[in-house]
């Protein structure tokens, strides 16, 4: 039987729409998890010399969470021009301004010849980098699920999510392969390669980004002049309750994954001397695990329920937290991966239908605002926060374990409340899912 050309091509839409989201998501991640690397490792050496070195990797970390502030801004200023006007062209501005502000990082000069400048620079270029991708994350996952087959959407968006493992993975390489460097040339001008090349991804972004299609949702309002006037007015005055556990709901899918590649890294090469090289090693090996696992825990949820999948991996994930970070206290690289690993499964199972779970949540007319002001939010209240919380959760249990333990149980709980919250205000089921497949088949 031969497939039309317009049938041909409505297969393509969903595919090309995820792809681009995808691509374009990996980018984005990249050039933000780099930051966070050089937060722990290098940052605080270069532009905070003269400090004390505990003193020192806390000012790090607080930059670090300077683009978290931001991204909010940046969620509902591209928000609503995404409600307004469509999700395409927001996406292709985003990734613009995240490639030029880190290119700029890996041009900026340390303190030693800026003085206070370069810190107060580096915050706004990592304010620019939260205000791109506070706008990226909603527009990507709504292209991504608005674009899908009916019932799909939990699945296209997973892909989105995945954006985040493999821009993990490509900022881990990088600074693998510049640490190779001696530690007087990584520190002078290796560091500031992997920003640099940012340049030369972006490109590749934004020439895949520019043949994605607009949503067919997103068009379909606007043809029927479903379109707000300012949708962060309809969001707060109806919706208001929504957003709030929505906000929750995000907390370990943004706080863990900094609290790993970021407070982890710090902590094992400082308090426990894991040898840095070894440390990246383990780290990009468990976001391998999580790129594996995500399109499996798509498939999972798919057929028992997104909420209720995200709950059980939740659960799991406070009933493993304190042996895993007992195994990690020893200081054994191998111990640490394995743990890491099995940490891995049940938190990147939640993460990866986190985003389709959120954007069920809001109506089509105010969906680009009210996903991206939720997970924006928590990006600064909790994201952002969680390094500096972890390492100060660290300080005042004397250097114990036990202290970072129970911030990343606390972390889980409040995630916890917030997905069955949305659950119980959205309406979610698993019933209710596997009608709307039933419908589409």
């Amino acid at each position: 039987m031969t497939v039309s050309a317009p049938a041909l091509h409505d297969e393509r839409k969903p595919r090309r729409a995820a792809f681009g989201s995808f691509v374009g998501t990996s980018i984005e991640w990249y050039d933000f998890y780099l930051f966070g690397t050089a937060a722990a490792l290098v940052l605080p050496t270069v532009f905070f010399p003269g400090a004390d070195p505990t003193i020192g990797l806390l000012a790090s970390f607080a930059t670090f969470w300077a683009g978290f502030l931001a991204r909010p801004l940046g969620g509902l200023f591209f928000g609503h021009i995404g409600d307004r006007l469509g999700r395409k062209n927001t996406l292709v501005v985003t990734l613009m301004i995240m490639g030029v502000a880190t290119f700029l990082i890996g041009l900026l000069p340390g303190a030693d010849a800026w003085g206070m400048a370069a810190p107060i620079l580096l915050i706004v270029l990592r304010a620019a980098q939260g205000f791109a991708v506070g706008g990226e994350w909603g527009g990507a996952v709504l292209m991504a699920s608005e674009s899908a087959q009916k019932g799909r959407g939990v699945r296209s968006a997973m892909w989105v999510q995945q954006g985040s493992p493999v821009g993990s993975i490509l900022a881990t390489v990088a600074f693998l392969l510049v640490g190779l460097l001696d530690q007087e040339a990584f520190l002078s001008w290796g560091w500031r390669l992997p920003f640099l090349a940012s340049a030369v991804l972006v490109a590749v972004g934004l020439l895949i980004r520019l043949k994605v299609e607009e949503s067919p949702e997103f068009e379909a309002a606007a043809s029927d002049a479903d379109v707000p006037r300012i949708p962060i007015n309809e969001l707060l005055r109806h919706h208001w309750g929504t957003l709030l556990v929505g906000v929750l709901a995000c907390g370990l899918g943004i706080g863990g994954a900094y609290f790993t590649s970021t407070f982890m890294l710090s902590y094992t090469t400082t308090q426990l001397g894991v040898d840095r090289q070894t440390m990246l090693m383990i780290l990009l090996g468990t976001v391998f695990v999580q790129f594996a696992w995500q399109p499996i825990a798509a498939r999972i949820a798919e057929r028992v329920g997104t909420a209720r999948f995200m709950v059980v991996s939740l659960v799991a994930a406070i009933a493993i937290a304190f042996p895993a970070f007992l195994v990690i206290s020893s200081g054994e690289p191998l111990g640490i991966f394995l743990v890491l690993a099995a940490v891995m499964i049940p938190t990147s199972g939640y993460y990866a239908v986190l985003a389709g779970f959120l954007a069920q949540a809001f109506p089509v007319r105010i969906r680009y605002t009210g996903i991206s002001a939720a997970y924006q939010l928590c990006a600064t209240l909790i994201g952002g926060t969680t390094p500096l919380l972890a390492q100060l959760a660290l300080n005042i249990g004397g250097g114990s374990w036990v202290g970072i333990a129970v911030f990343y149980v606390i972390l889980i709980g409040i995630t916890l409340i917030g997905v069955v919250g949305v659950t119980v205000r959205s309406g979610f089921s698993a019933a209710a899912e596997k009608r709307e497949r039933e419908v589409s088949a």
